[in-house]
């Protein structure tokens, strides 16, 4: 066989392996994959119940109420235009408050409540933690001091 043919079948058996290595980890991860939803997307696309998704909005405002005890937690979720039923077990984030961002990942339950499995408290660009509430941020800008000279 010459050069030029064994080159041609090693590449069409490279480019075989790599189309076969890729469609068995799409096939893998198709278990894996959440896909994100507002509560918008869920009145429209309707997904199915125990599909594993991921919801965003915003925490509705007066909707958080604590069971008894003390660790599940249901509130709203709007977008503006739809709002949707979440159900948490777990210790929220500390950034979770009303009004604020968050994204929950879980799956609808049969009587179209959200249940998540795990919750993440967003917040904007201007956040600073407690602890660092009455320090000024910009003192330091204005030295001159540097280790490189």
């Amino acid at each position: 066989m010459k050069a030029k043919h064994q080159r041609l079948t090693l590449a069409t058996l490279a480019l075989v392996a790599l189309i076969g290595a890729s469609l068995l980890a799409a096939y893998a991860l198709q278990d894996q994959a959440s896909y994100f939803y507002t509560p918008s997307d869920i009145v429209e696309k309707n997904p199915e119940v125990g599909q594993a998704i991921r919801l965003g909005g915003m925490v509705g405002a007066g909707s958080i109420q604590r069971a008894a005890d003390g660790v599940t937690v249901e509130f709203l979720v709007h977008d503006g235009t739809a709002e949707q039923k979440v159900t948490y077990t777990g210790i929220t984030p500390d950034l979770f408050v009303e009004g604020s961002g968050v994204v929950a990942d879980g799956r609808l339950s049969a009587d179209g409540t959200f249940v998540a499995e795990t919750l993440l408290a967003k917040h904007d660009e201007n956040y600073i933690p407690r602890e660092l509430e009455g320090i000024d941020m910009t003192a330091g800008q204005h030295k001159s001091e540097t280790l490189i000279q």
